[in-house]
């Protein structure tokens, strides 16, 4: 068996899972996430855990057992506690403001970029004297969110001679040497 797709996911107090044939509908304090899963794939609720159970050891099988174990533990997790990434914007001049869902940036480009949010992301900039700016970005959905900081991420990647962009908080950018001297 999987053993990503065998272990069992534990329902915490205050969240509620529902099955309905393929689709499992997960409500809890932060929103609420549904997901169409594979028909040939079982979902059991029993004392507080939640099983995924998948009928043969084919491949296709195998791997959709562990694909949607993980994306059910990801919506638990979302709706219980949430998901909260930081970025940060390295470069002279780089600026991050929020006015509501609209995410206003400046990236050395000639022209401020916007980007309008969906409504499911919640978004906090700060500015600090003497530190990066930062975009703080928080959702109980998983895969949005992760896809709105590749979007934002990939206005400015950083680049690995001076580490100028757009970066995760804690991301360690590989660092090169530039052109050396030549010698005679």
């Amino acid at each position: 068996m999987s053993r990503i797709g065998k272990a069992p996911i534990e329902i915490p107090a205050g969240v509620t899972v529902k099955v309905d044939n393929n689709t499992i509908t997960v409500k809890g304090p932060k929103g609420e996430l549904s997901q169409t899963i594979n028909p040939d794939l079982t979902v059991t609720i029993e004392d507080g855990l939640l099983t995924v159970s998948r009928p043969s050891d084919d491949r296709e099988h195998r791997a959709q057992h562990g694909l949607y174990r993980a994306l059910i533990h990801n919506m638990v997790v979302g709706v219980s506690t949430g998901y909260r990434k930081e970025m940060e914007l390295v470069g002279v001049g780089y600026r991050a403001n929020a006015t509501g869902q609209v995410l206003e940036l400046s990236l050395g480009y000639s022209h401020a970029i916007y980007i309008k949010l969906p409504p499911e992301i919640k978004v906090e900039t700060k500015s600090e004297r003497n530190k990066n700016p930062l975009i703080i970005l928080e959702s109980d959905d998983k895969q949005l969110l992760g896809q709105v900081c590749a979007k934002i991420r990939s206005l400015r990647k950083p680049e690995p001679y001076k580490g100028k962009g757009i970066k995760f908080v804690g991301e360690i950018i590989r660092r090169k040497s530039g052109k050396s001297a030549s010698a005679k």
